[in-house]
């Protein structure tokens, strides 16, 4: 048996620890939240400041492939009311803070945040900003579409300090355009890297996809190659998702039999991998690849590399605050996600209520599993040497790698876990060696893609 097929098992993705699907709802308490809260922002505000993700899930149009928590409308009218919710919420957070947030980083996700005007973006951010200090070294950034992101976006953006945008490209090929509903030429996106450019955006990130229906290697090879030459400073290349199951009607337009699987599927990875190499690309953590010089990559050499529900990133906060629907808070001792829907979302801020839907608490040993996790998925290594970083869930997960361990994916020594260049590919199921919440409640039914 091949590892591709060995080790392709559902698996998460581990942007947090636990993973939601095992978030202890039932003990989950929001009064004890907003405590943990307070606790996090008097810890970290003077310190290293606080992230704010801010979810924007409006879209015209409906990709097939998109995972993410969106609402289709082409009405814009539904603009100004999020936006008037969303400062609201901010002022319920505040209301806890006590004193003036001092902000390292701020996400635009979505949806799609330039569904918005970008006098509408810019009144959002100007709300945030006048009750807030932006910090000297603060991190914005925004996720654009191709097909309606302006100069006026762009500009207006800059203006309040962003330096990065990330573009969804997904795959150049026209067939697979057309099969996941989204189509955008290579001139089209080649405008707004230029345009990018020129108002003085410093990092441009390409979000690219493998797996998609129809793919193969030569599409793969042609839309790499027109990549390249538009030269972003990153490209995310992730692992195509398929889980109708979760995402409804989007994922069936297509079935598994338009799927690469398994090998193919990888060695779609793997040639999109040697061509970055060729092309002066570093891989950094899980899925990332970034040039020489770029703040990504100098992270990543530094040992610095942070993860938390918007992926990898710089900055190191642990503190970080979700707006909008679904959005996801972290103030590393409990998370926090808020209603999905748009309206429920709305009403409950509205009402003057947090509009929370879920939540969990994190104990002792949530605590320790989650500094490991992270340690494997930013550095791809981890150690265990002092009491406090110690539990049973750690012998028990190196009882698991024992085969990992024979396959060569990893390295055990003494106190420290190495994960080798062989097994960078499967640092999800490495990570999941150390799921202890999953192990004691394995899934009856699907919650995970799967790892390749």
């Amino acid at each position: 048996m091949s590892l591709i097929s060995k080790y392709n098992v559902a698996a998460p993705r581990y942007t947090s620890y636990p993973t939601v699907p095992y978030w202890d709802e039932g003990s989950f308490d929001a009064e004890g939240w907003k405590m943990l809260l307070k606790r996090s922002f008097t810890e970290t505000n003077d310190k290293e400041g606080i992230s704010l993700y801010i979810h924007l899930p409006f879209c015209e149009k409906l990709c097939t492939y998109c995972g993410c928590n969106k609402y289709i409308t082409v009405n814009h009218q539904v603009e100004e009311p999020y936006i008037d919710t969303l400062l609201k919420e901010w002022k319920m957070y505040l209301a806890v803070f006590g004193n003036k947030p001092r902000i390292k980083e701020i996400h635009l996700g979505g949806g799609t945040p330039t569904f918005f005007s970008a006098a509408n973006l810019g009144k959002l951010l100007k709300g945030i900003y006048n009750s807030a200090v932006i910090l000297p070294d603060a991190s914005l950034s925004v996720e654009g579409h191709p097909g309606n992101t302006t100069a006026a976006h762009l500009q207006t953006l800059f203006d309040l300090g962003f330096r990065r945008i990330s573009l969804g490209i997904q795959d150049f090929d026209s067939r697979v355009q057309e099969v996941i509903n989204r189509i955008q030429p290579v001139e089209m996106v080649a405008a707004v890297v230029e345009n990018a450019r020129r108002i003085g955006f410093t990092s441009i990130n390409f979000d690219l996809i493998y797996g998609l229906p129809l793919q193969t290697p030569r599409g793969m090879r042609e839309t790499i190659s027109e990549v390249v030459k538009l030269r972003p400073d990153r490209i995310s290349f992730y692992s195509y998702a398929h889980v109708p199951w979760i995402k409804g009607t989007g994922q069936r337009r297509y079935t598994e039999a338009d799927l690469p699987q398994e090998e193919e599927k990888r060695k779609l990875y793997e040639l999109g991998k040697s061509l970055f190499y060729l092309n002066g690309y570093t891989e950094i953590g899980m899925d990332h690849f970034a040039l020489p010089g770029e703040e990504l990559h100098e992270a990543f050499e530094a040992g610095t590399l942070h993860r938390n529900f918007m992926g990898y990133t710089v900055s190191h906060t642990s503190l970080l605050v979700g707006l909008g629907a679904s959005a996801i808070g972290d103030n590393w001792y409990a998370y926090v996600q808020n209603e999905k829907q748009v309206h429920a979302y709305q009403e409950k801020v509205n009402k003057g209520e947090f509009p929370l839907v879920k939540g969990h608490i994190l104990n002792t040993e949530d605590l320790l599993l989650r500094r490991h996790i992270h340690n494997l998925m930013c550095n791809f290594e981890t150690q265990w040497q002092k009491a406090d970083t110690q539990c049973d869930a750690i012998v028990e997960g190196l009882q698991r790698l024992q085969e990992p361990e024979k396959d060569e994916l990893v390295k055990v020594l003494p106190h420290k876990l190495v994960v080798t260049p062989k097994g960078k590919p499967f640092i999800r199921n490495i990570c999941m060696a150390f799921d202890a919440r999953l192990w004691r409640q394995l899934p009856q039914s699907h919650l995970f893609s799967k790892a390749i």
